[in-house]
């Protein structure tokens, strides 16, 4: 008889968790929030954690995250305007973003006029009890926060495939909640707003493009797809595989917000992640040679770069990529048996505000009067090339997505555009709320391209000649404005609180009120910065940079 044949013997499984606990080197401030306590429960202290800790907390997240910044993003800001290899239009985005955030820090204006979507991720330890439906106590502390201050609904529930409405709260926001850790709750709070959001990707390649020279080559290409639609300078992340696709989006989120800075900088055959520093160091060199800069020309497209490796499935090379804009907001946020806390963020960024006068960094500036008829407008704006600095002043038609539709639709059964839509320039924009005393709540500019489609045919019928927005545009914009003669400026994203406090002067409604903030409003502007992107030509300063 042959002898039994002994199973080969199984190791014991020793578990490795992609991503490390990491030490937690934030500053936080205390919230005076009561009722936390520690009870024994069969022999083990217990944190029992009320439901209103939860609430204060998310509240104040998100009132500080939509008014302040973090340090090492203000102090990356200023180190544009020491860095003689700025260039003038560098220097120019990071002073008026600076200008931005110390008008935002007043806790009365936020930051950007989007004031984003609720982003939480809740991490609860073992020996954490609460009384349950913690999603629910959060999502209200931030629901509380949206109502309380001057910021923006941007939430619409479907209330069929293609009719929405508007939620009102800004509500619902996205919560996820891990078990992780022993005797503490720790969060990270967002506020992504849609264009960051829109620039996230996701591309399924090959692992034929896992080589060096291949990669670099990959990731240029699609860095350049960025644009500057989401309001750079940005903090680039890079995630290069993932055990799905969600897990590689996921990793690229966090990474924007720096919260996976602590991982290992080198591989394991255990398959942890781990940062590149080397990639990093390389890919944010390469984005200082695009030539995109700041938001219209220069050396500072991003900030820094993140780049994450992960594990992967042999036949799957997911690869993500993602930004935190201008508007760089999250916060960090524990709870623990000495109490609530949320991260510090600086209250007083004037320390980073030089002294420094506009004319300085920019170049000549052509005033440009808007209430002389479009004919003039137009010829004035004819006389000067693409990147030419401009301050307009005088009424503008604020107009974006649903109310461009609701345009097209009266066109397209013959009704014409409004007298109003010929006569003045088109502001792509959807204001935030206004504070008392104020002619207007945070007013930047939103993405242009989700109006690309409009253009030919509002400026054959005598609208959209001149336009106002962030970001690049598709060659279909290119070529209407050619055609047409037509103008798109650009204006510089993510200074909504500087634009509503000094150079917004007056709004009131046009047109479709029920639409809420898309509704379409008449502004008066001050001395309101923009550049010339596209002309009448059909010279674009983007195609320059291969982005249109």
């Amino acid at each position: 008889m042959n002898a039994p044949v002994t199973p080969p013997a199984v190791p014991p499984y020793r578990h490795t968790p992609l991503f490390p606990a990491a030490k937690d080197t934030a500053a936080y401030r205390k919230l005076t929030v009561e009722g936390i306590r520690v009870e024994n429960v069969l022999g083990r202290d217990m944190l029992v954690i009320p439901r209103e800790a939860m609430r204060a907390l998310a509240e104040a997240a998100y009132i500080d995250i939509n008014h302040l910044l973090r340090p090492s993003h203000l102090a990356q800001l200023r180190a544009i305007l020491d860095d003689p290899e700025a260039t003038s239009n560098d220097k120019f985005v990071a002073y008026d973003l600076l200008k931005n955030a110390n008008i935002a820090a007043g806790g009365v204006l936020p930051m950007c006029q989007d004031t984003g979507t609720a982003i939480i991720m809740g991490k609860k330890g073992r020996l954490v009890w609460t009384d349950g439906d913690d999603e629910a106590a959060l999502a209200e502390g931030a629901r509380d926060a949206y109502l309380k201050k001057n910021l923006r609904y941007s939430q619409l529930a479907p209330l069929s495939m293609f009719e929405e409405k508007n939620t009102k709260t800004n509500m619902p926001a996205q919560i996820e909640i891990y078990a992780e850790g022993e005797d503490a709750y720790k969060f990270l709070f967002v506020a992504k707003g849609g264009g960051s959001a829109n620039k996230s990707f996701l591309f399924q390649a090959t692992p034929s493009i896992l080589s060096h020279d291949r990669m670099i080559a990959f990731l240029k290409e699609k860095i350049l797809t960025l644009g500057t639609a989401a309001c750079p300078p940005y903090h680039l992340a890079i995630v290069i595989g993932g055990t799905s696709a969600e897990m590689t989006m996921k990793t690229v989120k966090l990474a924007s917000c720096r919260y996976l800075d602590e991982l290992p900088t080198q591989g394991s055959e255990d398959g942890t992640a781990f940062r590149d520093l080397a990639m990093e160091k390389e890919v944010h060199a390469l984005t200082q040679s695009l030539g995109v800069g700041a938001q219209f020309g220069g050396k500072y497209f991003c900030h820094d770069v993140r780049v994450i490796r992960l594990p992967r499935h042999g036949a799957s090379l997911p690869i993500g990529l993602g930004v935190s804009c201008s508007a760089d907001r999250q916060a960090l946020g524990k709870i623990t048996r000495d109490g609530v806390f949320l991260e510090v963020l600086e209250p007083n960024p004037a320390k980073y505000l030089p002294e420094v006068e506009d004319a300085t960094l920019g170049g000549d500036v052509v005033s440009i009067d808007l209430t002389k008829p479009m004919k003039d407008i137009l010829a004035t704006l004819t006389k000067y090339p693409v990147k030419t600095r401009l301050k307009l002043t005088g009424p503008m038609i604020v107009a974006r997505d649903l109310a461009h539709s609701k345009l097209r639709e009266r066109l397209e059964a013959g009704g014409g555009l409004p007298d109003y839509f010929k006569n003045h320039p088109v502001y792509y924009a959807g204001p935030a709320k206004t504070p008392q005393g104020y002619a207007s709540g945070s007013f930047g500019p939103t993405t242009a391209g989700r109006m690309d489609s409009f253009v030919d045919a509002f400026q054959a019928a005598g609208g959209s000649m001149v336009m106002l927005a962030k970001g690049n545009r598709s060659p279909a914009v290119r070529e209407a404005c050619k055609k047409h003669g037509g103008f798109y400026l650009g204006s510089i994203g993510g200074a909504a609180a500087n634009l509503a406090e000094h150079c917004i002067k007056k709004v009131e409604t046009m047109e479709y009120a029920e639409l809420g903030m898309e509704a379409i409003w008449r502004i008066e502007v001050v001395d309101f910065p923009a550049f010339i992107v596209i002309d009448d030509k059909g010279n674009d300063f983007f195609k320059e940079l291969n982005l249109g």
